[in-house]
C-alpha cells in the first residue's frame, strides 16, 4: 500500500507533470514540422507540375527582341494554351535550338552545390537555367506560308499581302527595309518561319538556312507562346503580338506545304 501510495504521489509530482507537458510538445513540434514539410512538397510538386505542362519562365540572354524584349527581361511562357489553339502570325516563341542556330557553350562548369540549387529553384520557376539553350522569336510564317522580303518599300509579304512591322520592328538609323537579306520561301508542313523585331541584329531563319532544318523552326521544338514580362517590375506587363498587322493575310493554298 505504501508503494502503491508513492507511486501515485510521484505521478502527480511537479516533476511529473514537467515531463508529460514536454512529451506533448515534443510531439506537437514534430507534428508541426511534419505539416511544414507535407506542404513544402506539395508546393514543389505543384510548381514543377506548373512549370512543365502550363506555365515555364525564361530570361532574355541577347538584343535581337529589343525593343520588345531587352536584355536580362525574365518572361513567362505558356505551354498549354498552344497545344490547343496552336499558334498564330505574330506570336512570340520560345523554341529548343533546332541545329546550329546557338554557338557551343563555354560557360565554366559550376560546382555541384550550385547546380543543385539552381536545379531546386529551376522547380518553383525562380531560375531558368536552360535559357541559354533556347531562343525566342516572333512567328512570321506558318506551315504553308509564302514569305517573301522585300517589296519596293521594304515590306515582308506573306501570301502576297504586304506586313506593317513598324508597331515592333527596330531598324538601323536611315534603313527602310524590315532585312538587309532578300528571301523567297515556302515554309514546310510542321515548321514555322521565325524573325527577330531586332530585324539587323537576329540570328533568326533567315541566317540558318544552311543548317539541317533550313531555317525553319519545327513545331516539336516550340515550348510555347511568351506572354508577360515579368522582371523588371518597371517593365511589368502583356506582350503585345501585334495579331492585327498580320489580320490580312489570305491562308496558303492548298498544297503549298512541302513535308
Amino acid at each position: 500500500m505504501t508503494t502503491e501510495k508513492t507511486a501515485r504521489a510521484d505521478a502527480g509530482s511537479p516533476a511529473a507533470a514537467a515531463f508529460t507537458g514536454n512529451s506533448r510538445q515534443r510531439r506537437s513540434s514534430l507534428a508541426f514540422l511534419r505539416d511544414v514539410l507535407v506542404i513544402i512538397l506539395i508546393a514543389v510538386l505543384v510548381s514543377f507540375l506548373v512549370k512543365t505542362f502550363v506555365v515555364r519562365s525564361f530570361y532574355i540572354p541577347s538584343g535581337s527582341m529589343e525593343d520588345t524584349l531587352h536584355i536580362n527581361d525574365r518572361i513567362l511562357v505558356d505551354e498549354i494554351t498552344p497545344r490547343f489553339g496552336g499558334y498564330d502570325h505574330g506570336d512570340i516563341v520560345v523554341f529548343r535550338d533546332p541545329g546550329g542556330w546557338l554557338p557551343p557553350s563555354t560557360a565554366p562548369a559550376r560546382p555541384p552545390i550550385v547546380e543543385g540549387i539552381d536545379w531546386v529553384l529551376s522547380l518553383v520557376g525562380l531560375s531558368a537555367p536552360d535559357s541559354d539553350d533556347h531562343l525566342v522569336k516572333r512567328i512570321i510564317g506558318l506551315p504553308g506560308d509564302h514569305v517573301v522580303c522585300c517589296n519596293a518599300v521594304g515590306q515582308l509579304t506573306v501570301n502576297g499581302v504586304p506586313i506593317d512591322e513598324t508597331g515592333y520592328v527596330k531598324l538601323p538609323s536611315g534603313e527602310a527595309a524590315v532585312s538587309a537579306d532578300p528571301f523567297d520561301v515556302v515554309v514546310p508542313t510542321d515548321r514555322l518561319w521565325v524573325l527577330g523585331d531586332n530585324r539587323y541584329r537576329s540570328k533568326d531563319s533567315r541566317y540558318n538556312t544552311d543548317e539541317p532544318g533550313a531555317g525553319f523552326v519545327p513545331l516539336d521544338n516550340v515550348v510555347g507562346r511568351a506572354f508577360l514580362i515579368t522582371w523588371p517590375l518597371s517593365r511589368f506587363g502583356m506582350l503585345d503580338f501585334h495579331h492585327e498587322d498580320f489580320a490580312g493575310v489570305p491562308d496558303p493554298a492548298p498544297g503549298d506545304a512541302s513535308p
